[in-house]
C-alpha cells in the first residue's frame, strides 16, 4: 500500500468543514455582489473554489468508502468523529443555496434533494446512537454535536423553492428543538465537567451557527418578514459572536488542527444573516456588521487554506493520530 492510500484511509469527514466555510464565504460574496457589482467575479471564483474542493474531497472519501470500509465504519461509531459526518450533506445543502442564488435552479434542486436525503439519514443514525449507546460519556460532548442535528435548520433555506412547506417545517422543527436541547447539554458540560481537548476548542464557534442559520431559515419560511422571533434569533447569534470575539486570544494559543475550520462557517452564517437583516430592515448598521465580519472571514479562510496545505504537505493531517 502506497503512502497516498495510507493517508486516504485516515481522511476525516471533518475535512468537509473546509467546504462549508468556503461555500459560506461564496454565498456572502453573492449577497455582497447584489449591491456592489465589482464583487460578482469574486463570488464566482469563490464558488468555483468551493466546488473544486467539494469534488476533490468527495472523490477521495468515496475511495475511502470503497477501499477502507472498516475505517469508515469506525468513524461512524466514534463518539466524536461521527458528528462530523453530516458536514458532507451540509456542504451539499450550502452549494444548493449558492447555486439557487446564481439562478442555477435545476442544479440547486438536485443538490438539495441529495443533501437532504443524506442529512436526514445521518441525523437518525446519530439519534439512534444517542438513544441506544453504551459508550458516550459527558467528556465526549462538544459543540460538534450541533452539526448532525441542528444542520437540519439549513434545509428550508433552499428547500422553500424545491419542496412543500410541510417538509421544510419538519426539518426546521427537528433542528430548532434539538438546538435548544443540545445547547443545554453542552453548557452543562462546559461549565461543570473537564475542559475540552485543545483540538476541539475551535468548535465553540459553532454556537454562533444555529441561531444565525435559524434566522435565515425562519425568514425563508415566513416570506422574509422580520418579526420578534426573528429578532431574537439574530441578536442571540450576534451575542454569541461577541462572546467568541472577546475570547479570541484563547484560540490564538492553540496548535493548528483541522478543527480550526470550525471557525469559518459560523462566521459566514453571521455575515449572511447580517446582510439579510439589513436588506429586510433597511438599516445600514447590519451591513457594517456584515462588512467587518466578512473581511475577517476572508482573511481567516485564506490563512487556514495556507496552514492546511502546509499541514497536508508535512503529513500532519490524514494519519493514524487524527
Amino acid at each position: 500500500m502506497n503512502t497516498i492510500q495510507n493517508r486516504i484511509a485516515y481522511l476525516p469527514a471533518s475535512f468537509f468543514g473546509m467546504v462549508m466555510g468556503m461555500t459560506g464565504l461564496s454565498i456572502a460574496f453573492i449577497h455582497l455582489s447584489r449591491h456592489f457589482s465589482q464583487f460578482t467575479p469574486v463570488a464566482t471564483v469563490s464558488l468555483a473554489v468551493a466546488v473544486i474542493a467539494m469534488v476533490i474531497l468527495s472523490l477521495a472519501y468515496a475511495y475511502k468508502i470503497v477501499r477502507f470500509l472498516p475505517e469508515v465504519r469506525a468513524e461512524l461509531k466514534h463518539p466524536i468523529k461521527m458528528n462530523f459526518m453530516p458536514a458532507f450533506s451540509i456542504s451539499l445543502l450550502l452549494l444548493s443555496i449558492a447555486f439557487y442564488a446564481e439562478d442555477q435552479v435545476a442544479l440547486s434542486k438536485w443538490l438539495w434533494i441529495i443533501g437532504t436525503v443524506i442529512q436526514i439519514t445521518l441525523t437518525y443514525w446519530v439519534l439512534y446512537n444517542w438513544v441506544h449507546h453504551d459508550f458516550f460519556t459527558p467528556e465526549h460532548s462538544n459543540p460538534s454535536w450541533f452539526i448532525p442535528i441542528v444542520g437540519n435548520i439549513i434545509v428550508p433555506i433552499a428547500g422553500v423553492h424545491h419542496a412543500p412547506m410541510e417538509i421544510n417545517w419538519f426539518f426546521f422543527s427537528v433542528g430548532f428543538v434539538f438546538w435548544i436541547i443540545v445547547k443545554a447539554v453542552l453548557v452543562n458540560r462546559i461549565i461543570f465537567h473537564a475542559p475540552m481537548q485543545d483540538r476541539l476548542i475551535p468548535t465553540l464557534f459553532i454556537f454562533i451557527a444555529p441561531p444565525a442559520v435559524g434566522f435565515i431559515s425562519y425568514l425563508a419560511l415566513n416570506d422574509h418578514q422580520v418579526n420578534q422571533f426573528a429578532m431574537i434569533l439574530y441578536y442571540f447569534a450576534l451575542s454569541m459572536t461577541m462572546l467568541m470575539l472577546i475570547s479570541v486570544h484563547k484560540f490564538f494559543k492553540l496548535e493548528f488542527a483541522l478543527s480550526w475550520w470550525a471557525f469559518t462557517f459560523p462566521i459566514a452564517a453571521m455575515v449572511i444573516a447580517s446582510y439579510v437583516m439589513s436588506n429586510q430592515t433597511g438599516s445600514a448598521v447590519y451591513n457594517y456588521i456584515g462588512y467587518a465580519l466578512h473581511v475577517a472571514l476572508t482573511l481567516l479562510i485564506l490563512a487556514l487554506t495556507y496552514r492546511t496545505l502546509l499541514a497536508v504537505r508535512g503529513k500532519q493531517i490524514c494519519n493514524d493520530k487524527h
